[in-house]
């Protein structure tokens, strides 16, 4: 049996349940592919995973390898397995529930890949899977906000990871955008397009923002509450915490809220598209070694981080 490094849970817990140690290497079924992991990045899903907030959906079992999102090339085809070659550069999604990300190797489905966009290296193409995709699927997907040119979104959690690229999307699909953040942000939210940032920290954000088409919620909680009344009737509340939307008895007329937690995997290519074309640009603020992944996890949990968090698996 192949051993390979790996970051794995034995049991839920905090940070501390996560044990860098060896591990057996998976293997590729019927149309996978096994990945050689360069760097893998992380995600406030991976946390909760590990905390045991996904137990009675998911059936993880015991132990298993943490992680979703990685850049690395292919090291071996399973048996019916197209559209890929060992050797290729690749980024892209492991399994929900199968083999984790934080290793040395993973397997995949062709589905969940696309080739690696040419202009990153590996580090800064592990930040990309999970928030590039939720934040396309919340404003440009089937079933989101579906912006248009011209509307007007208030983002927040601008510079988290999400919301790093989902001002972006926004500003390619021609919209006008507001962002929530702290003050320190500013000068980096500017330059990735928002067009008014507002300091949580000293203005509530419905003192300033009214009548706008849509809100884009990566906080969640009293900030969902508070972000309805800013909405034009008809306007849109998207949000990528919370289960449900329901809109309260005071909100606008025909205002609505929508959550979708489907990723389209399938916009992985023309995402490294936009990034090859300058139009996305990728936001990694933290690099750490995979022996450092319960550090990672120790940010990430703590919130406020800027862009991504990334684990450094391969040299």
């Amino acid at each position: 049996m192949a051993i390979m490094k790996a970051v794995r849970v034995h049991e839920y817990g905090g940070p501390e349940v996560l044990r860098y140690e060896e591990a057996p290497r998976p293997e590729p079924g019927d149309g996978e592919l096994l990945i050689k992991v360069h760097a893998a990045g992380v995600n406030p899903a991976d946390w909760k995973v590990r905390a045991g907030y996904f137990k009675d959906f998911v059936p993880f079992q015991m132990p298993f390898v943490v992680g979703t999102d990685f850049s690395g090339t292919v090291a071996g085809l399973g048996s019916r397995t197209t559209g890929f070659a060992v050797g290729d550069a690749v980024f892209g999604r492991s399994q929900f529930g199968r083999s984790g990300s934080y290793a040395e190797y993973t397997t995949t489905r062709p589905g969940l890949i696309a080739a690696k966009p040419a202009s990153l290296d590996h580090v800064h193409a592990a930040a990309v899977p999970t928030a590039s995709l939720a934040a396309w699927q919340s404003l440009l997907g089937e079933g989101g906000i579906d912006l248009r040119p011209g509307q007007t979104i208030l983002i927040h959690g601008a510079a988290g990871g999400v919301g790093s690229f989902a001002v972006q999307l926004a500003k390619w699909r021609g919209a006008k955008v507001l962002g929530t953040a702290s003050a320190k942000n500013e000068s980096h939210l500017r330059a990735l397009g928002v067009d008014q940032v507002i300091d949580y920290a000293r203005q509530p954000f419905e003192e300033v923002v009214h009548g706008i088409d849509a809100v884009f919620d990566t906080i969640g909680g009293d900030v969902e509450a508070r972000s309805w009344n800013v909405l034009r009737p008809g306007g849109v509340l998207a949000s990528i915490v919370a289960q449900q939307l329901t809109p309260p008895k005071d909100a606008p007329t025909g205002a609505r809220g929508v959550t979708n937690f489907s990723l389209p995997d399938s916009k992985l290519g023309e995402i490294a598209n936009l990034i090859d074309a300058g139009t996305l640009k990728v936001v990694v603020t933290e690099v750490q070694p995979l022996a450092e992944a319960q550090k990672a996890h120790v940010l990430s949990q703590a919130g406020h981080v800027r862009g991504k968090i990334v684990l450094k698996v391969a040299s």
